[in-house]
Protein backbone atom coordinates (compact mmCIF):
# COMPACT_ATOMS: atom_id res chain seq x y z
CA UNK A 1 0.00 0.00 0.00
CA UNK A 2 1.27 3.47 -0.83
CA UNK A 3 2.06 5.83 2.01
CA UNK A 4 -1.12 7.45 3.31
CA UNK A 5 -3.34 5.62 0.79
CA UNK A 6 -7.03 5.87 1.67
CA UNK A 7 -6.38 8.01 4.73
CA UNK A 8 -7.19 11.66 5.36
CA UNK A 9 -7.57 14.20 8.11
CA UNK A 10 -10.55 16.50 7.62
CA UNK A 11 -10.95 19.69 9.63
CA UNK A 12 -13.70 22.16 10.20
CA UNK A 13 -12.20 25.68 10.35
CA UNK A 14 -14.05 28.05 12.69
CA UNK A 15 -13.78 26.93 16.29
CA UNK A 16 -11.69 23.91 15.30
CA UNK A 17 -8.46 25.26 13.80
CA UNK A 18 -8.86 28.60 15.61
CA UNK A 19 -11.22 29.70 18.36
CA UNK A 20 -13.15 32.28 16.37
CA UNK A 21 -16.62 31.63 17.82
CA UNK A 22 -16.62 34.68 20.16
CA UNK A 23 -16.00 36.91 17.14
CA UNK A 24 -18.80 35.27 15.15
CA UNK A 25 -21.08 35.76 18.15
CA UNK A 26 -20.25 39.47 18.28
CA UNK A 27 -20.79 39.87 14.54
CA UNK A 28 -24.16 38.09 14.59
CA UNK A 29 -25.34 40.21 17.51
CA UNK A 30 -24.34 43.37 15.65
CA UNK A 31 -26.30 42.57 12.48
CA UNK A 32 -29.21 40.54 13.92
CA UNK A 33 -29.76 42.72 16.98
CA UNK A 34 -31.77 45.31 15.01
CA UNK A 35 -34.04 42.44 13.94
CA UNK A 36 -34.90 41.50 17.51
CA UNK A 37 -32.36 38.75 18.12
CA UNK A 38 -29.80 38.64 20.91
CA UNK A 39 -27.47 35.68 21.38
CA UNK A 40 -25.44 34.56 24.36
CA UNK A 41 -22.83 31.80 24.22
CA UNK A 42 -25.35 29.02 24.91
CA UNK A 43 -27.85 30.18 22.29
CA UNK A 44 -25.05 30.68 19.77
CA UNK A 45 -23.95 27.06 20.27
CA UNK A 46 -27.45 25.71 19.69
CA UNK A 47 -28.83 27.97 16.95
CA UNK A 48 -25.94 29.49 14.98
CA UNK A 49 -22.72 27.51 15.40
CA UNK A 50 -21.94 25.38 12.38
CA UNK A 51 -25.04 26.34 10.37
CA UNK A 52 -24.88 27.86 6.91
CA UNK A 53 -25.75 31.54 6.44
CA UNK A 54 -28.60 30.51 4.16
CA UNK A 55 -30.26 28.47 6.91
CA UNK A 56 -29.60 31.20 9.47
CA UNK A 57 -31.24 33.74 7.16
CA UNK A 58 -34.25 31.47 6.66
CA UNK A 59 -34.70 31.15 10.41
CA UNK A 60 -33.91 34.60 11.78
CA UNK A 61 -34.63 36.89 8.84
CA UNK A 62 -37.80 35.25 7.51
CA UNK A 63 -39.52 38.66 7.56
CA UNK A 64 -37.05 40.02 5.02
CA UNK A 65 -37.07 39.27 1.27
CA UNK A 66 -34.30 36.90 0.12
CA UNK A 67 -32.26 39.72 -1.43
CA UNK A 68 -32.24 41.68 1.82
CA UNK A 69 -31.33 38.59 3.84
CA UNK A 70 -28.29 38.11 1.64
CA UNK A 71 -27.19 41.73 2.14
CA UNK A 72 -27.51 41.45 5.93
CA UNK A 73 -25.49 38.23 6.07
CA UNK A 74 -22.80 39.61 3.78
CA UNK A 75 -22.51 42.48 6.27
CA UNK A 76 -22.19 39.97 9.11
CA UNK A 77 -19.21 38.38 7.37
CA UNK A 78 -17.64 41.78 6.72
CA UNK A 79 -17.94 42.60 10.42
CA UNK A 80 -16.45 39.22 11.32
CA UNK A 81 -13.46 39.68 9.01
CA UNK A 82 -12.89 43.12 10.51
CA UNK A 83 -12.96 41.70 14.04
CA UNK A 84 -10.75 38.72 13.21
CA UNK A 85 -8.01 40.69 11.46
CA UNK A 86 -4.76 40.21 13.32
CA UNK A 87 -6.38 38.02 16.00
CA UNK A 88 -6.08 34.57 14.44
CA UNK A 89 -4.15 32.03 16.49
CA UNK A 90 -4.18 28.26 15.96
CA UNK A 91 -5.57 25.92 18.58
CA UNK A 92 -2.51 24.53 20.45
CA UNK A 93 -0.88 21.49 18.86
CA UNK A 94 -2.33 22.08 15.38
CA UNK A 95 0.98 22.67 13.62
CA UNK A 96 2.54 19.53 15.10
CA UNK A 97 -0.43 17.44 13.94
CA UNK A 98 -0.25 18.85 10.40
CA UNK A 99 3.50 18.18 10.33
CA UNK A 100 2.88 14.56 11.34
CA UNK A 101 0.26 14.13 8.61
CA UNK A 102 2.64 15.58 6.02
CA UNK A 103 5.41 13.17 7.03
CA UNK A 104 3.00 10.25 6.72
CA UNK A 105 1.71 11.40 3.33
CA UNK A 106 -1.83 11.78 4.68
CA UNK A 107 -3.85 14.47 2.83
CA UNK A 108 -5.44 17.28 4.80
CA UNK A 109 -8.78 18.80 3.80
CA UNK A 110 -10.85 21.64 5.26
CA UNK A 111 -14.64 21.23 5.33
CA UNK A 112 -16.64 24.27 6.36
CA UNK A 113 -19.98 26.05 6.12
CA UNK A 114 -18.12 29.38 6.18
CA UNK A 115 -18.09 31.53 3.02
CA UNK A 116 -14.93 31.01 0.96
CA UNK A 117 -13.49 34.50 1.73
CA UNK A 118 -13.70 33.72 5.46
CA UNK A 119 -12.20 30.27 5.04
CA UNK A 120 -9.31 31.60 2.98
CA UNK A 121 -8.77 34.50 5.39
CA UNK A 122 -8.49 32.15 8.35
CA UNK A 123 -6.28 29.57 6.67
CA UNK A 124 -4.00 32.29 5.31
CA UNK A 125 -3.95 34.10 8.65
CA UNK A 126 -2.91 30.89 10.37
CA UNK A 127 -0.19 30.38 7.77
CA UNK A 128 -1.45 26.93 6.81
CA UNK A 129 -3.42 27.47 3.58
CA UNK A 130 -0.75 25.67 1.53
CA UNK A 131 -1.07 22.55 3.67
CA UNK A 132 -4.62 21.74 2.59
CA UNK A 133 -5.25 19.57 -0.44
CA UNK A 134 -8.73 21.07 -0.77
CA UNK A 135 -11.18 23.43 0.94
CA UNK A 136 -14.81 22.30 0.76
CA UNK A 137 -17.40 25.08 1.17
CA UNK A 138 -20.87 23.92 2.20
CA UNK A 139 -22.70 26.75 0.44
CA UNK A 140 -21.02 25.82 -2.85
CA UNK A 141 -22.66 22.37 -2.74
CA UNK A 142 -26.26 21.25 -3.02
CA UNK A 143 -26.28 20.74 0.76
CA UNK A 144 -24.13 22.13 3.56
CA UNK A 145 -23.64 20.72 7.05
CA UNK A 146 -25.38 18.95 8.81
CA UNK A 147 -25.90 17.02 5.55
CA UNK A 148 -23.08 14.50 4.90
CA UNK A 149 -22.38 15.87 1.41
CA UNK A 150 -19.57 18.31 2.44
CA UNK A 151 -17.60 15.52 4.09
CA UNK A 152 -18.33 13.08 1.28
CA UNK A 153 -16.91 15.69 -1.08
CA UNK A 154 -13.89 16.09 1.18
CA UNK A 155 -13.25 12.35 1.04
CA UNK A 156 -13.57 12.39 -2.75
CA UNK A 157 -11.09 15.22 -3.16
CA UNK A 158 -8.64 13.54 -0.78
CA UNK A 159 -8.98 10.17 -2.50
CA UNK A 160 -9.81 8.76 0.92
CA UNK A 161 -12.13 6.19 2.45
CA UNK A 162 -14.42 7.09 5.33
CA UNK A 163 -13.21 4.18 7.49
CA UNK A 164 -9.58 5.31 7.12
CA UNK A 165 -10.25 9.01 7.75
CA UNK A 166 -10.65 11.14 10.85
CA UNK A 167 -12.57 14.41 11.23
CA UNK A 168 -12.26 17.24 13.74
CA UNK A 169 -15.31 19.37 14.54
CA UNK A 170 -16.57 21.74 17.22
CA UNK A 171 -20.29 21.99 16.39
CA UNK A 172 -23.27 19.67 16.56
CA UNK A 173 -24.09 20.19 12.89
CA UNK A 174 -20.49 19.55 11.86
CA UNK A 175 -20.25 16.34 13.87
CA UNK A 176 -23.54 15.17 12.39
CA UNK A 177 -22.24 15.90 8.87
CA UNK A 178 -18.98 14.02 9.37
CA UNK A 179 -20.44 11.03 11.19
CA UNK A 180 -23.27 10.74 8.65
CA UNK A 181 -20.54 10.42 6.03
CA UNK A 182 -19.13 7.50 8.01
CA UNK A 183 -16.11 9.33 9.41
CA UNK A 184 -14.99 8.91 13.02
CA UNK A 185 -15.01 12.41 14.51
CA UNK A 186 -13.22 14.04 17.43
CA UNK A 187 -15.08 16.95 19.02
CA UNK A 188 -12.99 20.00 19.91
CA UNK A 189 -14.02 21.67 23.18
CA UNK A 190 -13.53 25.26 22.04
CA UNK A 191 -17.24 25.95 22.44
CA UNK A 192 -19.23 22.91 23.51
CA UNK A 193 -18.47 20.60 26.42
CA UNK A 194 -17.59 16.91 26.31
CA UNK A 195 -21.14 15.67 26.94
CA UNK A 196 -22.63 17.77 24.12
CA UNK A 197 -19.96 16.69 21.64
CA UNK A 198 -20.38 13.01 22.48
CA UNK A 199 -24.17 13.31 22.33
CA UNK A 200 -23.80 14.77 18.83
CA UNK A 201 -21.88 11.68 17.72
CA UNK A 202 -18.19 12.37 18.40
CA UNK A 203 -16.11 9.36 19.43
CA UNK A 204 -14.05 11.49 21.82
CA UNK A 205 -13.41 15.13 22.71
CA UNK A 206 -10.27 17.18 23.29
CA UNK A 207 -9.46 20.65 24.54
CA UNK A 208 -6.75 21.11 21.89
CA UNK A 209 -4.63 19.20 19.40
CA UNK A 210 -1.86 18.70 21.95
CA UNK A 211 -4.21 16.79 24.26
CA UNK A 212 -2.36 13.51 24.99
CA UNK A 213 -5.52 11.42 24.53
CA UNK A 214 -6.16 13.02 21.12
CA UNK A 215 -2.59 12.32 20.03
CA UNK A 216 -2.91 8.64 21.00
CA UNK A 217 -6.30 8.31 19.29
CA UNK A 218 -5.04 9.87 16.05
CA UNK A 219 -2.03 7.55 16.07
CA UNK A 220 -4.33 4.53 16.48
CA UNK A 221 -6.74 5.54 13.71
CA UNK A 222 -4.02 6.63 11.28
CA UNK A 223 -1.65 3.78 12.21
CA UNK A 224 1.39 6.02 11.74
Amino acid sequence: MLQGQGKALLFDIDGTLADTDPLHLAAFNQVLGPHGHAFDHARFGKELQGFSNASIGDRFLAHEPPERRAVILVEKERVFRELVSGQIKPVPGLTALLDRADRAGVPIVAVTNAPRPNAELLLTGLGIAHRFKAVVIGDELAHGKPHPLPYLEGLRLAGASAHAALAFEDSRSGIQSATSAGIATIGMRTGLGHADLIAAGAIASARAFDDPELIVLVEQVMAW
